[in-house]
């Protein structure tokens, strides 16, 4: 027998009013938080099936919800929130949130995934349609995962503050990879990325948008730098990072570091000097490069003064010891 199409018994009246949410469903399918994934209402349906299949939905009252007890989100962006609310005003919930009892009040309860949804029925005023289960801590962790990965539109740093939120929270590496479909080197390089870049940096740059794995490396290097981490966090704090769009802030600090790195190995050109002792016939070349300093000798008795003053290094260290404890009092 041939499936039954999901949304073969809904319709909508044909009116201006049906129009409209036609409108509001395929803008927000373009611009919303499926975008990434190009799904069909279809799509949507189907997959909320087959993760809630054989639960019953009901209907909620939104103020009786708390969030998650792991935040995943940075930030929400607004027109797209206005989308989805714009939607589910015009044609109902289509897709249920799932909930948990709450497991330190009793008339609560606590989303694991569909804050969104639930946000937009609380402001909409109507009660938001959910599948309530009786979750553990770690099973919580692992739906409310595995439900955004499903979805694609979180972003690389937010799934890293995301595990490193769980990790912190006393959950092992082994149900974050779960929760969040990853290997032992990516979850690694997650938390390495979060670990390295200072706190007000990642807070300043906000979620990043479009900013994918490789370029969060490349940031985490230049912070390691001498001196970076500071010079990031007074960057973050500089108005012509605070006054530039959010989406491009991100590129703004990377070229700001590394410009700051270009100095740095400008700044390092070996010095070298030149002179003569002894009536010119002892010339002295000396290249000072960081830690490292070299003296060539051109003269005729060149390789015997040479070999003397190599026997005079002892002393001569020595006697530079003694010389700078006397000059610092120590």
């Amino acid at each position: 027998m041939a499936r039954k199409h999901m949304l073969a018994n809904f319709a909508l009246p044909n009116s201006d009013a049906a129009q409209k949410t036609t409108d509001a469903r395929t803008e927000y399918t373009r611009r919303g938080a499926s975008r990434s994934m190009i799904q069909s209402l279809d799509e949507m349906a189907e997959n909320t099936v087959r993760l809630l299949e054989g639960e019953t939905i009901v209907a909620l009252d939104p103020s009786c919800l708390d969030a998650s007890f792991i935040a995943d989100r940075i930030d929400d962006n607004q027109d797209d929130f206005d989308l989805l609310k714009e939607a589910i005003k015009h044609s109902g919930q289509l897709t249920p949130i799932l909930v948990r009892p709450h497991p330190e009040d009793p008339d609560r309860y606590m989303i694991v995934f569909g804050h969104r949804r639930a946000r937009a029925a609380r402001e909409i005023g109507i009660p938001v349609r959910a599948v309530v289960k009786p979750l553990e801590d770690i099973a919580h962790v692992i739906a409310q995962g595995q439900e955004n990965s499903a979805r694609a539109d979180l972003t690389f740093i937010e799934r890293a503050l995301f595990a490193n939120k769980l990790f912190a929270s006393g959950m092992t590496k082994e149900t974050i990879k779960a929760a969040l479909a990853v290997d032992d080197t990516l979850l690694s390089r997650m938390l390495s990325v979060v670990e390295s870049i200072p706190e007000k940096v990642l807070d300043a740059i906000g979620a990043g948008k479009g900013v994918g794995r490789d370029r969060w490396e490349e940031l985490k290097k230049l912070v390691q730098m001498a001196n970076n981490a500071e010079r990031a966090i007074a960057f973050t704090a500089s108005s012509d990072f605070e006054d530039a769009p959010p989406e491009t802030r991100f590129n703004i600090l990377l070229a700001e570091l590394k410009i700051a790195k270009s100095a740095k190995r400008k700044a390092r050109k070996p010095i070298e000097r030149k002179f003569s002792i002894a009536d010119d016939s002892v010339r002295i070349t000396t290249r000072e490069a960081g830690k490292t300093f070299t003296l060539a000798v051109t003269a005729g008795e060149a390789s015997t003064f040479g070999a003397f003053l190599s026997d005079q290094l002892e002393v001569l260290y020595r006697a530079f010891r003694d010389k700078k404890k006397i000059e610092t009092g120590e």
